[in-house]
């Protein structure tokens, strides 16, 4: 008999339990060893049907469990201690509060992200993006960073995955209802639940309360479209993660942004917590925040352009996807059908709103808004994930900053990092804590610093050794019971069963590969030769064996179709001990697999793998990666941590001879270099290589791998300069900005560079010579002080390319002539041999703006105008 109406009945603590319940509704527990040892210690059964989430065990245990654990003293010092240590953690000063210019540093920084993976008892990710934005918040709360994670509460989260007989992926949606889940409503004084509101055409409302999700120190608000007060239709925006159709999806991004704007400003006013001074886009889903900002200035008496300006200056904005077709994109039409008078943001113009996200540039199409675009011009400072992705970024967004070199388009890289202590296995932590101690051991998996990591080139073999032989067949005892239950829902009774008590070994190499499957990830590369891939998988002295998840978006038949082919191969009883597909990969199972692993494979099309993060937790954990050098492969690999598949990305190789090419050379890596490395013993017995391996791989790679190098480098090359600008952005400033770039704009089609000469017109010069060099040029409407004229030099290439260009200012000497002529002059030093070259342009310069290239306005000789030019040194 179904129930009409369901409700969570909420257990009451005995008062010496109550510290309990503060612990349960504080995710610290989710990457706190201690923590979930206590809550295990109430009932180690119940805490294992829980999966680990302390809020399920806690509405579990019976009444009688409670009293008696109220009256033991043993267990009641544990959790005062535990209790005090979290009190220590969110209150103590940390990293961020002991800089020597902490004075300098933001007050506080909203981070928005449409998913967050902070743990597997609140499934609110599908992949990377959400994984990078959970390890975000918590190194920013090991850190001491005063950030406010903001997102959306889903219903149904991410969905489930389930085979059928076949291996066909198949979806469920089960309902999470937040009263059972480690989150709390914010409410307001009175008691009553905080709202969000949004205007919707025809006068209807979209409402949301906040929830609060407590990460060690940083509160995380997650918006629910849930409410009675809702029609059917706005209670469903924020049913499922990535879900819906165009207008689904662009309520939720709505939702996310502007009203995620409102929720902080409602979480400040009721907690007292200090208004952010940056706010940081992860990924173009939330770029709508910039116009609620704006619309809050707009409101408070600045105009539009003012308020941009404004706006720009405190905002970061981090893109995730490598390829245009990852990018939200909507129809003009319909963004225009949610704005203006009779919707949300009555009080910004229509026009300036589409203005921002329109492709108006060459290549692009004018009649969509895009998301990552409108975010790039909201944020004055822009990021990708990678060296690798930085300059893919620079190229695929080239069309925003006409005239300039890929090069000096205005988007930086951070390399994402993961957060060490969610990750790291605790046998590897306790490891560290014999060479360290336990509080150099936390250092070293928060703070970072190689010193912190030396340590580890002090054990010895065996126990490295021992380590990973133990993570191995603890995998292997996990994989076994997930491919049991895997098979037994796919429909197979237990006598077809008896083989998996076989599967996998735990003395054989083992490969991990699990992660979402878009057919540029390549889940089935492996499968291009399946003969050399039997060979290798049950061969007689070296064998390898393979653990693979991971989920096709709901919507990608073509990736259910290689899941599908892969789950075939690997149930054929020819290989199936060695190669297994498992199933609902997600946060729980990924804490299972990556340690255990000895290789992490990662074999995408290169360079569509922006970061890619999954390999970095294997590496923290001992694993060796094994992977196209793509996202931050590219940027640190070297043959002490692992190998580089080659790849064939020249011009001319059609997919699927790439895939052939690619797919042989893996094999050949895996036979000549990776087996024999695993199998081979020293004069110890063990394999000594290897160990080395391991050992380097912990030394050397794991410090750069942490998500707190990364959050501190967020902090000190973009949130803190932000924060200054933002500082420095009076509403005065901002008109005077605004105004300045208007008036440069009209101007500058009266900008020219009509004559460049320099002292000498020969074909050849000698190192270490210096070129006066004298240009006249035409400013127009506008000063000296509104340009920079600068001398460009360098290396060129074979098509007189600049490379390597550096840069030199030139000075006003004289003007402007009865023509209108300025003329400036600088020297040009001839630093570098070999061919060389150098030109001449004028950007717009302003104290305020963060790159010459800003404005996206430069200005270059020419035809004709340069004599002297084109200089080739020997």
């Amino acid at each position: 008999m179904k129930a009409i109406r369901r409700f969570t009945v909420r257990p009451v603590l005995p008062e010496p339990l109550r510290p309990l319940s503060d612990l349960a509704r504080n995710l610290r527990w989710s990457w706190h060893a201690e923590t979930r040892d206590l809550f295990q210690a109430v009932d180690p059964e119940r805490w294992a049907a829980s999966e680990g989430d302390p809020v399920r065990l806690l509405g579990s245990v019976p009444p009688a469990r409670l009293a008696e654990l109220a009256g033991d003293r043993r267990f009641l010092r544990r959790l005062t201690a535990v209790a005090d240590d979290l009190g220590d953690y969110v209150t103590g000063d940390r990293w961020y509060q002991t800089r020597p210019q902490s004075a300098e540093l933001p007050a506080a920084v909203a981070y928005f992200s449409p998913e967050f993976g902070i743990t597997a008892a609140l499934p609110q990710y599908s992949g990377g993006l959400g994984i990078l934005a959970g390890d975000h918040l918590k190194s920013a709360s090991d850190l001491g960073v005063p950030l406010i994670g903001v997102g959306l509460l889903y219903r149904h989260g991410y969905f489930r995955q389930t085979l059928s007989r076949d291996g066909w992926q198949q979806e469920h949606y089960p309902v999470l209802d937040p009263n059972e889940l480690p989150v709390a409503l914010l409410k307001e004084a009175d008691g009553t639940p905080a709202h969000v509101s949004l205007a919707l055409p025809g006068g209807r409302l979209l409402r949301a309360r906040i929830w609060l999700a407590q990460v060690g120190r940083v509160p995380l608000l997650m918006l629910d479209s849930d409410v009675e007060e809702n029609d059917v239709g706005e209670r469903g925006v924020t049913d499922r993660l990535y879900g819906g159709g165009s207008e689904h999806r662009l309520l939720q991004e709505m939702l996310l942004g502007i009203g995620g704007v409102r929720a902080v400003r409602t979480y400040c006013r009721l907690t007292g917590h200090p208004e952010p001074e940056v706010f940081h886009t992860n990924e173009g889903h939330a770029g709508f925040l910039g116009l609620e900002r704006i619309a809050e200035l707009v409101a408070a008496g600045l105009d539009f352009d003012a308020a941009l300006e404004a706006v720009r200056a405190g905002t970061v904005f981090t893109t995730h996807t490598p390829v245009p077709a990852g990018i939200d994109r909507f129809d003009r039409e319909l963004v225009a059908h949610h704005f203006g008078a009779d919707a949300e943001l009555p009080g910004i113009g229509v026009e300036h709103i589409l203005r921002l996200g329109m492709e108006t540039y060459p290549g692009g199409e004018p009649n969509l808004f895009n998301m990552a675009v409108m975010g790039l011009r909201l944020a004055q400072r822009a990021n990708g994930v990678s060296l690798l992705h930085g300059n893919v970024s620079r190229e695929m967004f080239s069309g925003l900053w006409p005239g300039f070199d890929p090069d000096e388009v205005p988007i930086t890289s951070v390399t994402n990092g993961v957060h060490a202590p969610t990750w790291v296995a605790p046998e590897v932590v306790r490891l560290g804590a014999r060479q360290l101690g336990d509080r150099r051991t936390e250092e070293a998996l928060t703070v970072g610093g190689p010193e912190r990591w030396d340590a580890v080139a002090s054990v010895a073999d065996e126990e490295i050794w021992e380590l990973r032989r133990g993570l191995r067949e603890q995998l292997v005892l996990e994989v076994r019971e997930r491919l049991r239950a895997s098979w037994r829902q796919r429909g197979a009774g237990t006598a077809e069963l008896g083989w998996i008590d076989g599967a996998l070994d735990p003395d054989v190499l083992t490969i991990g590969f699990a992660r979402r499957v878009p057919s540029y990830k390549r889940l089935t590369l492996m499968l291009r030769d399946r003969d050399r891939l039997m060979d290798l998988l049950t061969h007689p002295d070296h064998p390898i064996q393979i653990v693979v998840a991971g989920k096709a978006h709901p919507a990608d038949d073509g990736g259910k179709r290689l899941v599908q082919e892969l789950v075939r191969f690997a149930d054929d009883p020819r290989v199936r001990q060695r190669l297994v597909f498992l199933p609902d990969y997600g946060m729980a199972m990924a804490q299972k697999l990556l340690p255990g692993c000895d290789i992490w494979l990662n074999n995408p099309l290169r360079p569509l793998e922006a970061c890619g993060t999954s390999g970095m937790k294997a590496a923290l954990n001992g694993g060796l990666n094994l992977s196209v050098l793509d996202g931050w492969w590219d940027e640190w690999f070297q043959p002490d941590f692992g190998w580089a598949i080659p790849t064939a990305d020249g011009a001319g190789t059609d997919p699927d001879r790439r895939d052939d090419i690619e797919a042989a050379a893996l094999y050949d890596l895996l036979e000549q270099r990776v087996t024999p490395r695993f199998y081979e013993r020293g004069r110890t017995g063990l394999p000594d290589r290897w160990i080395e391996m391991v050992r380097q791989t912990l030394t050397l790679l794991g410090p750069k791998v942490l998500a707190g190098r990364m959050v501190r480098e967020y902090v000190e090359r973009l949130y803190t300069p932000a924060a200054h600008a933002h500082r420095s952005m009076t509403p005065d400033t901002a008109r005077e900005l605004s105004v300045w770039k208007g008036r440069v704009r009209a101007a500058w089609h009266g900008v020219s560079v009509d004559h460049v000469e320099t002292a000498t017109v020969t074909a050849t010069a000698e190192l270490g010579t210096t070129l006066a060099l004298r240009v006249r040029v035409r400013l127009g409407d506008l000063a000296p002080d509104d340009v920079e004229v600068q001398a460009v030099s360098g290396r060129v290439d074979p098509e007189d390319r600049i490379t390597d260009a550096a840069t030199v200012p030139l000075k006003p000497i004289s003007g402007p002539d009865l023509e209108g002529h300025w003329t400036y002059e600088g020297p040009l030093s001839l630093d570098r041999t070999g061919p060389y070259g150098y030109t001449v342009r004028i950007l717009p310069t302003h104290r305020l703006l963060a790159s010459g290239a800003e404005l996206g306005l430069v200005v270059v000789p020419a035809e004709g105008a340069v004599t002297g030019a084109g200089v080739l040194m020997r």
